[in-house]
């Protein structure tokens, strides 16, 4: 290119369209957020609850040490015991959370000890021996009471039994670990994470983990903290709340979805839409994303019918080839992986129209990341369940160690996902380049960018909790993909996303997107990113992580407020435009599920999501079926049902319009809804606030046992699940996936390299519109008439919103 080329171009350059003060305001959020995480991951490496190197008798001997500690926890990991039962609270529901197991049984054992030794008031006693801290910091070394290291041993043979157990009586396949050493191993570990709950910091009257699990034996009870931060932080809500009404009642005009009602707008009808290849690729994405949705629904109803039948599935006992453990194990493997990869294949075909060209050889691309997917898809299948069968061959093994919660993926797998999602992004940025270089840094182009960045970015960051990893330290970073990737930036993406589409269908204007997504960028990202620490209240972290976690957390809730009261004005945007155009709107359903998405995310996220976080709350239910009732309204609620709007807002397109199946969209998405909610309200919200009674009333501990949870009024419980579930497979994802399969065999034929950018619609003047009133294919989207006319449009809208963005 030559100099006066460049410099034309320079000349050319769109700038910003909206006022500076706006991207202050999210470099400012961002900044602060970062800075106090940046603090809070410090203090998390120099003040979690310490790991000795030896644990010894009060005569110096080794009971066991921290390398064996350190070994427990990966037994607990590869092994896929975290999926199974908890520690810290954090893990699956079916099984105890061992360390308040190991808590009540060790305090126990002590109380029946000193009672046999005729020490008077031997609770007391117990008390006190299990509160006082006898860990040196200079030496590493952690001194343990006779009676302390007696329950220890009664405790190894008591898990030796439990694990080794020949039947499938608790869910795991028979025999799942019998290795002494392992059994040692993994005691040590339980030992280690009850010891921090129970032994009070230095120079403070509580634990490491501040008093969690309640257990009076231990004189464990709330904290002045976990009461005093739960009721600041309803305060924090209150007037986070208050602002929020009082900013958009004085500016409500200028924030929100807003429609652009200064013209007539003529959709482009599928059929008339010519498409790239590489946009012709994602319909075999999005068959591949129906078809894993199902095996994790079906997966996922496996996993329920193990809370009324351990050891029956219709008469099969399932646990012999298909344990608990490996069935939430590939259930929750799934919900990420189907929902990321819808996500990916929307964002490939968006890149054309973004663009208004596509790069040769972009379709190649798209199937070698498709096969990638389908390689870590089946690395996650094979290696976990190799994993939690535990052959000898496959000890230690990067390709068959399972490992946290959400990362179950074996670490070369997870490598390999995080270099995919890197290699989606340069695809993207190779799509959509020459748009870039004539857009302001913070125009939608660059804005669909960096959001596509921070998806690998963020995901990357749970790289860092490996198996050998500390424990406070691995929950730490593995909440960064949970929580942040999970909550903030694929929620900033969801809005990029959304936002372009109507950009592109002309229903909003650019400068009013980007302003949307800028505010959701400052109103997640100032409760959601330090909010993150709800999840470590109780895992070893220093006091100020429950301080921060509890209030920002609670500033979660507005954005999602502020989405509902637009939720109406979102609603009617395609509608409103539809009634005063000769040509119907096509994305009915698609556009439904987005609003689904908003009601979800302001009940399964907002509301639930509030419940389970004060800090008050958590202690009592931390690991009960009220978390699971807000990750079912947050994962599937939100993401799930933006996957399959986006897949249809794509399927739309590639299917021929004389094929596009109206009336299964529409099946599927009442099926989903209502499937949901019934799942919701029928089991898991009723079970949960059962369960968080009995917690308070009459222990944690008891509230987490198997005895508890299959008691016949529980059951009675999950069995009311069944009709909502049925319909959910049956009447919501067959018809999805025949939706894609339709896609798969019927697309229409790649037929164009380029198009109008960020066009799917032509402007109509009113008497057009009445020559034009009943032929909803005339003027075909190839004709000069709407070429002409959306350019120009275009170029008006450019013109209009460059002029604005000047303006502060």
């Amino acid at each position: 290119m030559s100099l006066g080329e460049k410099s034309a171009q320079r000349q050319s350059k769109s700038e910003i369209a909206i006022s500076k003060g706006w991207v202050q305001g999210v470099a400012l959020v961002l900044i602060f957020g970062f800075f106090v995480m940046g603090v809070l991951a410090y203090r998390t490496y120099t003040h979690s609850m310490p790991l000795p190197e030896q644990v010894v008798s009060e005569q110096g001997d080794v009971v066991y040490t921290g390398e064996e500690i350190t070994s427990g926890q990966n037994v607990f990991l590869t092994r896929g015991i975290q999926q199974y039962g908890s520690v810290v609270g954090h893990g699956a529901y079916l099984g105890p959370d061992y360390t308040a197991e190991y808590l009540r049984l060790s305090s126990e054992h002590i109380n029946d000890s000193l009672e046999q030794q005729n020490v008077q008031e031997p609770a007391a006693a117990t008390a006190e021996m299990q509160r006082t801290n006898r860990y040196d910091e200079e030496t590493g070394i952690l001194v343990l009471t006779a009676e302390q290291i007696s329950a220890f041993e009664e405790l190894k043979q008591y898990y030796g039994d439990f694990f080794g157990e020949p039947s499938t009586a608790n869910g795991l396949i028979p025999n799942a670990i019998t290795d002494p050493q392992d059994i040692h191993d993994l005691t040590a570990f339980y030992a280690w994470t009850a010891w921090a709950s129970a032994a009070e910091r230095p120079g403070l009257d509580y634990s490491y983990t501040n008093n969690w699990p309640a257990e009076p034996r231990v004189d464990n009870h709330p904290t002045a903290d976990i009461l005093v931060w739960s009721g600041i932080s309803l305060v924090a809500l209150l007037a986070g709340l208050g602002i929020l009404f009082a900013v958009y009642g004085r500016w409500s005009s200028n924030l929100g979805w807003k429609g652009n009602d200064t013209s007539s707008l003529r959709f482009l009808q599928p059929g008339a839409v010519g498409i790239t290849k590489a946009q012709r690729s994602t319909a075999w994405f999005f068959l591949v994303v129906a078809l894993l949705f199902l095996i994790q629904a079906t997966v996922g109803a496996s996993v329920e019918h193990y809370r009324v039948e351990i050891q029956g599935f219709f008469g099969f006992d399932l646990a012999q080839i298909f344990p608990f453990n490996l069935a939430r194990t590939w259930h929750v493997q799934l919900s990420l992986l189907w929902t990321a990869a819808a996500f990916l294949a929307a964002a490939i075909f968006l890149a054309p129209i973004i663009a208004g060209r596509e790069p040769r050889g972009q379709h190649l691309l798209s199937y070698g990341l498709l096969g990638a997917l389908a390689l870590v898809v089946v690395g996650m299948f094979g290696g976990t369940a190799i994993s939690i069968y535990g052959p000898d061959w496959a000890d230690g093994s990067p390709l068959f160690s399972q490992q946290w919660e959400y990362l179950d993926l074996p670490r070369v797998f997870q490598v390999l996902l995080v270099v995919g999602l890197f290699l989606w992004f340069l695809i993207i940025v190779r799509a959509i380049r020459s748009r870039l270089r004539t857009e302001s840094k913070f125009n939608m182009p660059w804005l669909f960018v960096y959001a596509a960045l921070a998806i690998p970015a963020f995901y990357g960051v749970g790289l860092l909790a490996t198996n050998e990893t500390h424990l406070t330290v691995a929950e730490f970073w593995r909440f960064w993909v949970v929580h942040l990737w999970v909550e903030d930036f694929l929620e900033l993406f969801t809005t990029v996303m959304v936002a372009y589409l109507f950009v592109m269908l002309g229903v909003v204007r650019r400068k009013i997107a980007i302003q949307i997504i800028f505010l959701d960028v400052i109103l997640y990202s100032a409760g959601g990113v330090i909010g993150t620490m709800h999840h470590l209240y109780f895992s070893g972290t220093p006091v100020e992580h429950m301080a921060l976690g509890a209030v920002f957390s609670a500033l979660e809730v507005i954005p999602l407020t502020f989405l509902t009261i637009e939720a109406w004005t979102f609603l009617q945007l395609g509608a409103r435009q539809e009634s005063r155009t000769s040509a119907p709107f096509p994305h009915r359903w698609a556009v439904m599920f987005l609003v689904a998405v908003g009601f979800w995310n302001f009940l399964g996220a907002g509301v639930f999501g509030f419940l389970v976080n004060l800090p008050i709350v958590s202690y009592y239910q931390i690991g009960t079926s009220l978390t699971a009732n807000h990750a079912h309204g947050s994962m599937m609620g939100v993401y799930g049902m933006m996957a399959v709007g986006l897949a249809l807002f794509a399927l739309r397109y590639i299917i021929p319009p004389q094929r596009w199946p109206e009336k299964l969209a529409r099946l599927s998405f009442w099926s989903l809804n209502i499937g949901l909610a019934w799942m919701m309200f029928a089991t898991l919200l009723p079970l949960g606030v059962l369960q968080l009674w009995a917690s308070v009333n009459q222990g944690y501990f008891e509230a987490r046992t198997l005895g508890y949870l299959t008691q016949p009024g529980n059951a009675a419980l999950e069995w009311m699940r069944m009709p909502g579930d049925v319909l959910f497979l049956i009447g919501g994802i067959l018809p999805f996936v025949y939706i894609t399969w339709l896609g798969v065999r019927h697309g229409v034929k790649a037929t164009v390299t380029r198009m109008e950018p960020e066009t799917l619609f032509v402007e109509e003047h009113p008497e057009a519109r009445e020559d034009r009133t009943g032929d909803a294919d005339a003027p075909a989207a190839g004709s000069a008439t709407a070429a002409d006319t959306a350019s120009s449009r275009y170029a008006s809208d450019r013109r209009q919103d460059d002029g604005e963005g000047t303006t502060s």
